[in-house]
């Protein structure tokens, strides 16, 4: 990929939702809710404070992560559809 996100932005591919419920019951795709929960492909480098000193970041490329319903912006590279958004949009790493 030939994106590099900045400051404390995040490049977020969403994972795919289930095609069935736990109950065996096939759910239409007109019916799926947008996933709130990806994988960090991008990190940029962090913000940086008043004082110019850079405040890593929390995450890191390869995350699983879990982020609002409505956060960021959704983005076309090389045909697939990502996120962009900040990494306080992010509610926190999956294990």
């Amino acid at each position: 990929m030939a994106f590099t996100p900045l400051h404390d932005r995040v490049v977020v591919r969403r994972t795919e939702s289930e095609e069935k419920t736990s109950g065996g019951l096939i759910i239409p795709d007109s019916a799926k809710e947008k996933p709130a929960e990806g994988e960090v492909i991008a990190v940029g480098e962090g913000a940086r404070k008043d004082s110019g000193e850079l405040i890593t970041p929390a995450v890191s490329t390869g995350d699983k992560v879990l982020f609002g319903k409505w956060s960021g912006t959704e983005i076309t590279i090389d045909g697939e559809e990502l996120l962009i958004m900040k990494e306080s949009d992010i509610m926190g790493i999956l294990a």
